[in-house]
């Protein structure tokens, strides 16, 4: 390995979509800060994140903190990764998993509704990406991990629909295309691509009813957990998965297989 690209010993990563008290985002950050990192947690939603990383960070043995920020202004990006920066030691990993889902019928969309989801989920994840990785290039080492869906390789088939799957596409695309561009700076770029996973993006919280429904279609006998993604995030973010990227990871129980 090029010595250039080694983690340095003290080093954080980010977090988006950190503030749902039942989503994927605080499971990213209560493991990785388990495994070593100072972890920035992030959210549109300050007071929830900033309530949840007070509480993350006495548990933890590194240092977590809480930022709101809205992913869809140029600005408030790049003013939050400055106090990121500012706050604690360089910025190695980015999970970036903040997105909106939309269940609307094709034929319903508006315009303002195809443009919030997409300015979320795709626009957001421009944003965040570009600001991050700016700085593992200069470092010469990172690893960055976006959220897409199984929606995006199915064309729905999940809660949301037309314009949530175009915008977690996009994800894939993007990320593959970043990640030619910055590997010979030893920096990684993949993708964790979910399937049906127990969280309030499918619409509120899922009766057991709901839940059998859900997993009938899949290999295994479950619908997924945020254990299950955090996992997969997790490693994807550590050193040893330096000869990983431009991948995308299915963690959805086998509802898409190819």
């Amino acid at each position: 390995m090029n010595p250039l690209h080694r983690f340095p010993t003290e080093r954080t990563a980010v977090v988006t979509g950190a503030g749902s008290a039942r989503g994927i985002g605080r499971t990213v950050v209560r493991r990785l800060a388990q495994a070593g990192w100072h972890v920035a947690a992030l959210d549109v939603d300050k007071v929830a994140v900033t309530a949840f990383a007070t509480q993350a960070n006495a548990d933890a043995g590194t240092t977590v903190k809480g930022y709101g920020v809205d992913i869809t202004s140029p600005d408030e990006v790049d003013g939050v990764f400055t106090r990121i920066e500012a706050d604690l030691p360089p910025v190695v990993g980015l999970a970036h998993g903040a997105g909106v889902a939309s269940p609307v019928p094709f034929f319903d969309v508006t315009l303002d509704e195809w443009n919030r989801v997409l300015d979320i989920n795709s626009t957001g994840t421009f944003l965040v990406n570009q600001r991050a990785i700016r700085g593992m290039v200069d470092r010469e080492v990172g690893r960055v991990v976006n959220l897409s869906s199984a929606s995006a390789q199915m064309g729905g088939g999940t809660y949301s629909k037309v314009p949530y799957s175009a915008s977690k596409a996009s994800v894939i695309g993007f990320s593959r295309a970043v990640a030619r561009e910055v590997g010979k700076f030893g920096v990684t770029v993949n993708v964790v691509s979910p399937g049906p996973i127990d969280t309030e993006i499918m619409g509120g919280r899922l009766t057991d009813e709901r839940k059998t429904q859900m997993a009938s279609g899949l290999l295994l006998d479950r619908i997924g957990t945020p254990t299950d993604i955090a996992a997969t995030v997790e490693f994807l973010l550590s050193e040893d998965a330096g000869y990983i990227t431009a991948a995308v990871v299915n963690v959805n129980g086998g509802l898409v297989v190819n």
